[in-house]
């Protein structure tokens, strides 16, 4: 599961240890550190680890907007009891803008904007290092088209790799997920995972390929439980 790393940053101690309580309820957010004075955020922040900055807009010493010009490298979502602010915030370029009393599920939606907006501006990885039949091999990601469960051992996964078979040891599909791009590939069953680039013509339940391994075409079929993924990541694609 992919996180996010949050500063909370409130003047009023009793909406920021609400803001606190409401984060702690949602896996996704992993807090860094909490503030209640803007400037010693300021003076503090470049030395944490962070994606994402959940700001109140009306602070003493420095408005929420103002932080957000200071710290345009990184992500901000606004949190506070003002409508008129919204304009503004969206001219900042903030994930989102969230009024008070804040609410559980209205959160969760604003964590999920800021993931996905992490994931579009994550460095694509060009290689993965993984432990193979052959010992450990450094593969170009973009030569990865095919992966399945090994027949020989669960464990392990097989993959067309640059018009070969190359055994992957003891990994899951979900490794595969957090080291592979996922704009790039997906899961479309429960064992195989395809790259996308390969698809040429897909229907409800199977899916044509471009690629031609041990004189044979292949042509995959989708999982129910897979369906709806896949068919997002191509509308995107």
């Amino acid at each position: 599961m992919q996180q996010l790393k949050c500063v909370l940053l409130d003047d009023e101690i009793p909406g920021l240890t609400y803001l606190k309580l409401l984060c702690e309820q949602i896996p996704e957010i992993e807090i860094v550190k909490s503030f209640n004075d803007p400037l010693l955020f300021i003076k503090e922040q470049e030395k944490l680890d962070y994606d994402l900055c959940i700001c109140d807009i009306e602070m003493p010493g420095l408005k929420g907007t103002e932080v957000a010009q200071l710290i345009q490298s990184k992500m901000i979502l606004f949190t506070t009891a003002y409508k008129e602010f919204a304009v503004e915030a969206f001219e900042l370029n903030a994930v989102d803008y969230l009024t008070k009393p804040l609410k559980k599920d209205r959160l969760q939606v604003a964590i999920d904007k800021a993931l996905l907006r992490k994931e579009q501006t994550a460095p694509i990885a060009q290689t993965i290092q993984w432990q193979t039949e052959k010992g450990k091999a450094v593969l170009q990601i973009e030569n990865i088209l095919h992966i399945q469960t090994s027949a020989i051992d669960s464990r392990d996964k097989q993959m067309i790799y640059d018009n070969q078979f190359i055994t992957l040891k003891n990994i899951t599909f979900e490794k595969l997920k957090q080291l592979l791009p996922s704009n790039s590939y997906c899961q479309i069953n429960k064992n195989e995972m395809i790259r996308l680039q390969c698809v040429t013509f897909f229907t409800a339940d199977q899916i044509d390929t471009s690629i031609v391994f041990q004189n044979k075409k292949l042509v995959l079929s989708i999982g129910n439980s897979y369906k709806v993924e896949f068919s997002e990541k191509m509308k995107n694609f």
